[in-house]
């Protein structure tokens, strides 16, 4: 099992920019394809988007292209989330989830495919 701390959420007005970030530990890394979900009050809990295990292959929910970026740090043990051009409706708590594979392409896309989380981080998106 592998420990997530996510961090870097708060209070941002429309049009900003946040960076999350999720700390990994107790198993080796690189072995994990990671991805951050997020839910909003008295919604079900999405895919917000993904990378591989070596960081080459990203996959985004199409709500959040173009303005989200995932990446990884592999020697650092971290995930990172950049965030721009906030909207209300990103409004949500956001988790980080790690799955182990031993394919360095894939990405899982459904909560089902991860056994590992964070407690999540707050991100609220002011109007």
């Amino acid at each position: 099992q592998v420990q997530l701390v996510e961090s870097g959420g708060g209070l941002v007005q429309a049009g900003g920019s946040l960076r999350l970030s999720c700390a990994a530990s107790g198993r080796t890394f690189s072995n994990y394809a990671m991805a951050w979900f997020r839910q909003a009050p008295g919604k079900e809990r999405e895919f917000v988007a993904g990378v591989s295990r070596s960081g080459s292959r990203t996959y985004y929910t199409d709500s959040v292209k173009g303005r989200f970026t995932i990446s990884r740090d592999n020697a650092e043990n971290t995930v990172y989330l950049q965030m721009n051009s906030l909207t209300p409706e990103d409004t949500a708590v956001y988790y980080c989830a790690a799955h182990r594979t031993q394919s360095t392409i894939v990405i899982i896309s459904i909560i089902q495919g991860y056994n590992d989380w964070g407690q999540g981080t707050q991100v609220t998106v002011s109007s």
